[in-house]
């Protein structure tokens, strides 16, 4: 028997806190980088509007129930590889290419916008409906009808992969494959099809690895790698001595956040110069600043996310919705990791954003339209009146 619910108690107020928490600790982070900035722009200003758009994106979203979801799902997707096909196409003057990507779309008064961002999104809910389907369709669960289920899955998730990767786009191209191997382990194929492919997985990276950083030659050679697009990785490893060029801002983000200590040097005391970092090297700003306790407390915000966003996905009864959880969970779980982690030097620099800190209006969008999904769960979900939670 469920139990009839209002508008507003069904509305998920700890999401909408943890996210206030969130726009507070970006406004507070972008201001101070947009006073040493070298554009003379006001970043803060900005990122307050897109808040207010993404706002107005979950108030949408929040109104499609989940059959709703499935039935635009492959619109969305369509939608997103059509956006996607036409930055290949389009001239400069539409899609500049930035940082030697062809990744933005220029439109005429609003500035430019990144499909890929809104496809990360549209990609999560072409899987959900795609395991949902064959879940429903499926009455005995064999090895074959997972190898299926697999393929599948593959499939979708290769197209908008291969034409993120004309970009090209290697940070966006690694968060749809996180999407889609969190959703893989969620999917029910079982461990005899997934283990050989995880210990391939880890011997192909491994050996990637090997022969970088020991055979180089052989990876130009055999596959015709350039020794300068190894950069990146050497930058990584010993940033030091390539501090001139492409570990510039891996130094400088290292020398910010260790200068920063156990409490910072205060709101507004800057004293490393670091490009880029109202955008992809926020943390850093946040870690000379506000030292240790404060990375500590955005850190900590992120694992608050994370954890409720796990909380909804376990305590909804509709299959569909803990799919689609689960996609936005490996979405903001990978882009947290990757974004600290490269400022921190544990993992390479691959150009990601922190979710809802960094400045960018795209980002914030896509990763605002995930929420919205969220949201939509917990004010759709039927709550039972002699459930274990009452």
């Amino acid at each position: 028997m469920t139990s009839k619910r209002t508008t507003t108690s069904r509305i998920d107020y700890t999401l909408v806190l943890i996210l206030f928490l969130l726009f507070l600790v970006s406004c507070i982070s972008i201001y101070s980088a947009q006073t040493t900035e070298q554009y003379g722009e006001n970043f803060l200003l900005k990122q307050i509007v897109w808040y207010v758009v993404g706002i107005g994106i979950i108030l949408a979203v929040i109104t499609l129930d989940a059959e709703q979801l499935k039935k635009i799902s492959w619109y969305a997707y369509g939608f997103g590889l059509l956006l996607l096909g036409f930055l290949v196409v389009a001239p400069e003057s539409i899609a500049p290419v930035i940082n030697g990507a062809k990744s933005w779309i220029r439109l005429p008064g609003l500035g430019q916008i990144q499909p890929a961002e809104l496809v990360k999104v549209f990609l999560i809910l072409a899987l959900a409906r795609v395991i949902d389907d064959h879940h429903q369709k499926t009455q005995l669960k064999t090895v074959k009808t997972d190898f299926f289920l697999l393929f599948k899955m593959l499939v979708v998730t290769g197209f908008p992969l291969l034409l993120i990767m004309q970009q090209p786009d290697l940070g966006t191209s690694l968060v749809i494959l996180a999407i889609m191997l969190g959703m893989v382990f969620i999917s029910g194929i079982t461990w005899k099809i997934l283990a050989p492919i995880v210990s391939v997985g880890v011997t192909l990276v491994v050996s990637i690895f090997y022969f970088v950083l020991w055979h180089p030659e052989l990876l130009e050679k055999y596959l015709g790698v350039k020794e300068y697009q190894l950069g990146r990785i050497y930058s990584w490893i010993d940033p030091y001595n390539y501090q001139s060029s492409t570990g510039f801002q891996l130094t400088r983000s290292l020398l910010a956040i260790g200068s920063g200590e156990t409490t910072g040097k205060g709101y507004g005391t800057r004293e490393v110069y670091l490009p880029e970092s109202h955008t992809d090297f926020i943390f850093s700003i946040i870690g000379e600043e506000f030292g240790f306790v404060g990375a500590s407390v955005v850190v900590s915000l992120f694992f608050l996310l994370i954890y409720h966003l796990t909380k909804v996905g376990i305590s909804t009864r509709t299959p569909f919705y803990t799919y689609v959880c689960v996609g936005v969970i490996s979405l903001i779980t990978f882009h947290v990791f990757q974004n600290i982690g490269m400022t921190i030097g544990v993992l390479p620099i691959t150009g990601i954003p922190l979710p809802f800190i960094s400045y960018g209006g795209s980002s914030l969008m896509g990763n605002m339209l995930a929420m919205g999904l969220i949201f939509s769960i917990g004010f759709h979900s039927k709550r039972y009146m002699f459930s274990r939670s009452s």
